[in-house]
């Protein structure tokens, strides 16, 4: 095939690929053996950054943008009147065995439409995985979509030569599913995720008898979904993450904001705004579950649907819990320290560790990077220099709000309209 027309398909099918978000390979430990390609361990894609700082890319495309399905809110929808392409497996291959010899990847993203069938689909991005690692003896970052409604036995085959598995539940709720595709069953997104979530248990309790046990997709499982398409408060969105985090062992939930490609008078209409401070503030949200010991109900509820625009989560759920404050910071345990507003976990454990040798104060704390223009009307330490005041939730907020800025300033009002 000629260079011109592989340059064609890489450039449809990989802007057909940016829609999707959930790149991240953390957490796989897949080592380079015998003078193999590449090295997954530690490593990120999508322009993602390691640990340390580095930042990494992997090729991102779509095996084809063939779909049999009309999903309203997809730019591959069969009845949208855009470029088609498809890759041969031979071609994914040797595009990412060339592009990582000339150092512009570090892995691979695969995901596709769906042509034929879920099984027809599958196999062929299952067959790229494969020859990558057995003809190329490729061990750099592999990332595969799980297609809704592959079979057990393929979706097995896929987590043993991928690093990550992701099945994209697309959009919130049932309901909404139905609404915008009404083609598409939620069983066949969760089927594949109850395959992988068996296999991976399977794997970890024979590894720890048999060490030569092949790994089973070693950095996990995640899911995406689209916010803003189909109407969903951010009630239902988080509880329906911490479904999947809790049932399915996901590794991460990616919230994707609508962009609008389509008229079509169940979907926001072209020209309207990204809501990407809202997916920002999903994500701040998502963070609290997982990391600070918050459960949804705490921050979203029957009474509060919706997250605060202009304040991030975890300043919003202490304006309206003002009584369990103020918080000594030389006496207080590890959860009530992560709940005052201005600390990140690392600062919460640099304050218990600190607090064993001495009573903190407040240059203890600024030195440890405790964002004082919000922690301190939260909490207390070894110093009368900022006694408590009696403020009320709306003045402590003006306050903050008054000597903080935010890249996401400009958006605020236009999204916040979407509330009213």
């Amino acid at each position: 095939m000629s260079f011109q027309r592989t340059q064609e398909k890489l450039k449809i099918l990989a802007d057909a690929a940016k829609y999707d978000v959930s790149c991240s390979s953390s957490g796989s430990k897949r080592a380079n053996t015998n003078k193999g390609l590449g090295d997954a361990t530690g490593m990120g894609i999508c322009h993602s950054y390691t640990e340390d700082g580095r930042c990494v890319s992997l090729l991102k495309i779509l095996l084809t943008n063939h779909c049999i399905f009309d999903c309203a809110y997809c730019v591959t929808r069969k009845s949208n009147d855009v470029k088609r392409a498809a890759f041969k497996v031979q071609e994914v291959v040797d595009l990412t065995i060339n592009f990582y010899r000339r150092n512009y990847i570090e892995g691979l993203f695969l995901s596709s439409g769906i042509f034929k069938s879920a099984d027809y689909t599958m196999e062929r991005l299952v067959a790229v995985a494969k020859k990558l690692r057995l003809e190329e003896n490729f061990n750099g970052y592999i990332h595969l979509k799980s297609i809704p409604g592959a079979s057990d036995e393929l979706m097995r085959e896929a987590g043993l030569y991928a690093d990550r598995l992701s099945v994209n539940i697309e959009i919130p709720t049932e309901a909404g599913l139905k609404k915008l595709a009404p083609d598409k069953k939620r069983e066949d997104f969760i089927k594949p995720m109850v395959k992988v979530k068996n296999e991976i248990i399977q794997y970890n309790a024979e590894k720890k008898i048999i060490k030569s046990t092949p790994k089973f997709a070693p950095a996990g499982q995640s899911t995406q979904m689209i916010i803003g398409a189909s109407g969903e408060n951010d009630f239902q969105i988080m509880q329906t993450s911490n479904h999947f985090y809790k049932s399915y062992n996901l590794k991460r939930v990616y919230y994707s904001g609508y962009v609008p490609i389509s008229y079509d008078n169940r979907l926001p209409q072209i020209g309207s705004a990204v809501p990407m401070l809202r997916e920002n503030r999903l994500y701040q949200t998502d963070w609290l579950m997982r990391f600070y010991g918050f459960d949804v109900s705490e921050i979203l509820n029957e009474q509060h649907q919706n997250l605060d625009l202009d304040v991030d989560p975890k300043l919003s759920w202490a304006l309206r819990n003002l009584h369990e404050f103020p918080v000594d910071v030389n006496t207080a345990d590890q959860r009530m320290l992560a709940r005052i507003p201005g600390l990140g976990m690392k600062s919460v454990f640099k304050i218990i560790n600190a607090r064993r040798f001495r009573k903190l104060n407040w240059e203890h704390l600024k030195k440890i990077g405790v964002a004082l223009n919000r922690a301190q009307y939260f909490m207390v330490c070894d110093s009368n220099q900022f006694e408590k005041r009696d403020l009320t939730s709306e003045k402590i907020k003006g306050l903050i709000l008054q000597n903080s800025t935010s890249k996401y300033q400009k958006m605020l009002s236009n999204q916040l309209s979407l509330f009213g």
